[in-house]
């Protein structure tokens, strides 16, 4: 049976029916707003290449936090921005670091927020780099197991502050079950770990390593992330921590890996994130900004392809705007 018998634009004649048959819908609480926390006082600084992102100071958050509840948003992943760096990182796993008092004050304001703590040494580190490195006669070698100890010490001390989600981001192998195997240890068996499990080696993150001024300062970050061209190896590394205890996985970046995300989705019926990263937000923005592009319509287009994808939840810098036009629907 075809046309004209089947006319498949019948169920498209108005905006009701439209919405009536509607397969993804998107809403305030899928999304998960990142927010950049760095030391002093009285800090609201605009990213250069992240417009409408700011980098906020303790005493300041609450104007951004404020905001975020209001639009239903409910959950924040927190990205702290600290003074001191050294070779080891010792900022990310201070009890008195500036991730670690931001995610109390979070907690002591807005107790109904879901803060996750994003997991990784690299905006600690005075290297750049996300773990311990040692230099060889071939060069600099990123250790992976030594690193998984600070790794672990660091999704502890985050917990104790009041993190109810870790999110390890650093791709060392084993790094769900050397940080599972601390929490648990340590009295937090029910923290669950939110996994950068596909996490790419992608040109999408500069204005990121702005925004946490985590750029390395040699080489790149090659040997642990992704290879863009993989996908099969996508498979392997979501397993591993599936089998070792994540209770999230993520696919970073999100919008060139669209066919990741589905395939993941297809295999695993854990939650799926989306990051939908930094450049990919500045990208939108730029153009909104010349007058190329309605913002509104790509934003949202953009965010429910994600979960049309499979994402369940999407870790975006549009999610005020977002939710805000969401609102006006």
């Amino acid at each position: 049976m075809a046309y004209p018998v089947i006319r498949n634009r019948r169920l498209r004649n108005s905006a009701a029916l439209r919405g009536l048959v509607r397969e993804t819908t998107l809403e305030a609480n899928d999304f998960i707003a990142p927010i950049f926390i760095t030391e002093g006082e009285g800090v609201q600084e605009e990213i250069s290449s992240m417009p409408g992102v700011y980098h906020w100071s303790l005493d300041t958050m609450e104007r951004e936090l404020s905001e975020l509840v209001r639009l239903g948003i409910q959950s924040v992943m927190v990205f702290g921005v600290p003074d001191h760096k050294d070779a080891l990182g010792t900022s990310a796993y201070d009890d008195n670091g500036i991730t670690q008092r931001a995610i109390r004050k979070i907690k002591a304001q807005y107790p109904e927020l879901v803060v996750a703590a994003d997991n990784c040494l690299c905006q600690y580190t005075d290297h750049g780099h996300c773990g311990v490195v040692h230099t060889t006669e071939c060069g600099a070698e990123i250790a992976n197991d030594e690193s998984l100890a600070l790794l672990a010490l660091t999704a502890v001390s985050q917990a104790k502050a009041g993190a109810d989600i870790i999110a390890p981001s650093n791709m060392m192998d084993g790094f769900v079950t050397a940080i599972r195997q601390a929490l648990d240890e340590a009295g937090f068996v029910n923290t669950p770990i939110m996994s950068y499990s596909v996490k790419y080696s992608s040109a999408y993150y500069g204005p990121f390593r702005e925004a946490a001024h985590s750029a390395p300062q040699f080489g790149d970050r090659k040997t642990y992330q992704m290879d863009p061209a993989n996908s099969r190896e996508a498979l392997r590394e979501a397993q591993s921590d599936v089998e070792e205890g994540a209770d999230f996985l993520m696919v970073k970046p999100a919008l060139a890996y669209l066919d990741i995300l589905r395939m993941l989705k297809d295999r695993y019926n854990l939650p799926l994130v989306a990051y939908n990263v930094s450049a990919e937000y500045s990208m939108v923005k730029a153009a909104a900004m010349q007058g190329w592009i309605d913002e509104k319509a790509i934003v949202l287009e953009t965010l429910t392809g994600m979960k049309r994808a499979g994402a369940d939840l999407i870790i975006t810098y549009h999610a005020k705007d977002a939710a805000r036009w969401l609102k006006e629907l």
